[in-house]
C-alpha cells in the first residue's frame, strides 16, 4: 500500500511540475508573439517609408505582405448568406455548432436521462470521455 502511494505522490507532483511547466511556456509564448508583432509592425513601416517592397539579409528574403482577415457583420450575417447563396457561392456557408456549447448541453441530456442518451440520438452521436486528473489549491 505505502508504495503505491509512494507511486502516486510521486506521478502527482510531476503532474502538477508538467503543468506549471505549461503554463509558464504559454505565456512566454504569448509575451514572444507581442514582442513578434511590434517588431514587425516596425519593419513594415520602415519598408513602406522606404519604399522597399523587398530585401535579402542572411539569406532570407524581407518581404512586404498584406492580408486580408474579413470578417461579416453579425446584423448583416443572414443578408451576406444569401449573396453568396444567390451568386453560387453556397458551398462557403458551414452550419456549425460550438464545441463547448455542444458539450454543455450533453452533459445536460445525461444528466435527465440517468447517465443514457436518447435512443433517437445514440446512432447519430458518438461521446469520447476523456480522462483527466484535476488540480486545486487545498483549502487549508
Amino acid at each position: 500500500m505505502q508504495e503505491v502511494q509512494n507511486l502516486m505522490f510521486v506521478l502527482a507532483d510531476k503532474l502538477k511540475q508538467k503543468r506549471d511547466e505549461k503554463k509558464e511556456i504559454e505565456s512566454k509564448l504569448k509575451e514572444l508573439n507581442t514582442e513578434i508583432e511590434a517588431v514587425e509592425a516596425q519593419l513594415f513601416q520602415l519598408m513602406l517609408e522606404e519604399e522597399i517592397q523587398s530585401f535579402q539579409r542572411s539569406g532570407y528574403t524581407f518581404y512586404m505582405q498584406v492580408s486580408p482577415y474579413p470578417s461579416v457583420l453579425p446584423e448583416k450575417k443572414e443578408e451576406f448568406y444569401n449573396w453568396l447563396k444567390e451568386n453560387g457561392y453556397g458551398s462557403l456557408i458551414q452550419e456549425t455548432i460550438n464545441h463547448n456549447s455542444l458539450r454543455a448541453w450533453v452533459k445536460e441530456i445525461l444528466e435527465e436521462n440517468g447517465d443514457e442518451l436518447p435512443e433517437e440520438l445514440q446512432p447519430i452521436l458518438k461521446i469520447f470521455e476523456k480522462q483527466t486528473v484535476g488540480i486545486r489549491k487545498a483549502r487549508g
